[in-house]
């Protein structure tokens, strides 16, 4: 785990890769959620809402960029969580997720970071801040 003294403003976590992302995982992911929208598994159906195929649900990535986020900090010190979705999420996509310091409250002792999901080969996938405490 990493410590107070550690975490400064432009500590960056290091970089992880996760994927690619495959149908099972969307599914996988609709039937946890319970979000059967079929424009997330029925390439049909997303054709005719104008995709080119079923994409992934947004908070998947969410929830990988989260868990990113808590295995450097901790589960139990996550203090605020919040996204930005950019782009969609394709089934084949690999993700990089990346994150840094960019605030400390000495005070609170909570640091707020900066973190982002990019897919490999396109843009931000998705971004987020959040606010961990450390010990």
């Amino acid at each position: 785990m990493t410590s107070w003294d550690d975490l400064t403003v432009g500590t960056a976590a290091p970089e992880r890769g996760y994927g690619p992302i495959s149908r099972t995982d969307i599914v996988a992911y609709q039937g946890a959620s319970g979000d059967f929208n079929p424009i997330h598994h029925d390439d049909e159906f997303a054709q005719s809402a104008g995709y080119p195929s079923a994409f992934s649900v947004g908070m998947l990535q969410a929830g990988i960029l989260a868990s990113y986020a808590t295995d450097w900090l901790g589960p139990r010190n996550v203090r605020t969580f919040g996204v930005q979705f950019r782009e969609q999420v394709w089934p084949g996509d690999r993700l990089v997720c990346a994150g840094s310091v960019i605030a400390r409250d000495d005070a609170a002792r909570t640091v707020e970071l900066e973190l982002v999901a990019t897919r490999v080969g396109g843009g931000a996938a998705i971004k987020g801040t959040a606010t961990f405490a450390v010990e």
